[in-house]
């Protein structure tokens, strides 16, 4: 089993939504890259996830929500749009906070999990899931995921702890 076939089993997955989404995305012209639990597997042990969290720059949003609607159902919050497929598990979710945008011109071509996708450079993906795992408005069981993909990351690349506060030093104890 390849690992794209593994990622579409867990995510029972009746077609490849991951490739339909990047496909729609390069095909589009949109720059973008992966962030979140995902770019975290570019950096570090990967970790399943059936979450895809992307930023898509901002003068693309729009045209690429309008080419991906005829693929996927598109929600809109505050934050972010999210996109479902009845075909597959797989969430994706673009991100809209601003902070995010000044990734996508360091980020670089990787293979995740048998995908060639453009991934946020590691401490960007650090910075992401610091700006998560800091949110006491989200579930804590998301935090604590956040938590762990920090954990991941320094793992790998012990020289960014000192990108980390005292008090994220402190939880991860290393």
């Amino acid at each position: 089993m390849t690992k794209k076939e593994f990622l579409n089993a867990v995510s029972n997955g009746k077609v490849d939504i991951l490739q339909i989404f990047l496909d729609a995305i390069s095909n589009l012209g949109a720059d973008y890259c992966v962030i979140g639990g995902l770019a975290v597997n570019a950096y570090a042990e990967p970790v399943v996830s059936l979450d895809l969290d992307v930023v898509v720059a901002i003068k693309d949003v729009e045209s690429f929500c309008e080419t991906a609607s005829k693929y996927f159902k598109i929600q809109h919050f505050t934050h972010s749009i999210n996109l479902s497929s009845s075909e597959s598990d797989l969430r994706i979710q673009l991100q809209t906070d601003s902070r995010y945008q000044e990734f996508i011109p360091r980020a670089k071509i990787h293979n995740v999990l048998g995908y060639d996708m453009n991934v946020a450079d590691v401490k960007d993906v650090l910075d992401g899931k610091v700006w998560a795992y800091s949110d006491t408005e989200r579930r804590m069981s998301k935090r604590q995921k956040d938590l762990a993909d920090i954990l991941r990351i320094v793992e790998s690349f012990p020289d960014l702890m000192d990108q980390l506060s005292d008090t994220i030093r402190n939880k991860i104890e290393l």
